[in-house]
């Protein structure tokens, strides 16, 4: 790649409320580990895994239980988080 882009996090409307949700403790693991890996990566797709099916533009990321479902906006040098839950209950719509 070498362009050095640094991508920036948003979140959307959904995303927050899901944060909101949580238990503190873990709402402070998910929210280091998107500062310490998303916040001004170069790569986002290196911590992810694209998705498949009607939903392969998006991507997701492992974070012990929980998932982060995100949109990587090349473009606009931009991951935006829109979803984040359980493993077992965030892909369903």
């Amino acid at each position: 790649m070498g362009s050095n882009k640094a991508y920036s996090v948003t979140y959307s409307g959904q995303a927050e409320r899901d944060l909101a949700k949580m238990d503190p403790r873990q709402r402070g693991i998910i929210l280091t580990w998107i500062d310490k890996r998303l916040v001004g990566c170069e790569n986002p797709r290196q911590w992810g895994k694209g998705l498949t099916g009607i939903r392969s533009r998006e991507w997701r990321y492992r974070v012990g239980k929980y998932r982060i479902l995100a949109d990587i906006l090349d473009v606009e040098i931009r991951i935006e988080i829109f979803k984040i839950g359980l493993r077992d209950k965030i892909y369903k719509v």
